[in-house]
């Protein structure tokens, strides 16, 4: 099968490169499967796994990514996101931590006046991240 370029990209430099056979990714308007040869297109990413299946071989790649824009083109897909952490780069223990403390902060949210958007949106990251980690 094919192969196509896969960049992720956030605005502190680069965080995974390779050639993989396909790209799945969460975008806002549902999940996206992409092969090489897909059509150009820009989509907008939510919070959520990218899945990059590997060449050859039943393995794949997973990075959490923290919203942004994935653009396809034929050869190469480049996902430019505001944060993004390979697996292995994830630090478990942080991440459970900031679990419980948007946990927390949404629990309260009714005693004191706390942005619960803004709590929900590090919930749901914190348990993006786990989830690329396997320790949820």
């Amino acid at each position: 099968m094919e192969t196509i370029k896969v960049s992720v990209v956030t605005p502190d430099g680069p965080v995974y490169e390779s050639e993989v056979e396909m790209v799945i990714a969460k975008a806002q308007s549902g999940e996206l499967g992409i092969l090489a040869g897909h059509i150009p297109m820009v989509a907008p990413l939510e919070i959520g796994v990218v899945r990059l299946l590997k060449a050859d071989s039943k393995e794949e790649d997973l990075v959490a990514v923290s919203g942004g824009f994935l653009e396809v083109r034929p050869d190469q897909v480049t996902i430019l996101a505001q944060a993004a952490e390979k697996a292995e780069d994830i630090d478990v223990e942080r991440a459970l931590k900031a679990k419980e403390r948007a946990e927390q902060r949404m629990q309260d949210q009714k005693a004191e006046d706390i942005d619960f958007r803004r709590a929900e949106l590090a919930l749901q990251r914190a348990i993006n991240r786990l989830q690329v980690t396997g320790k949820q």
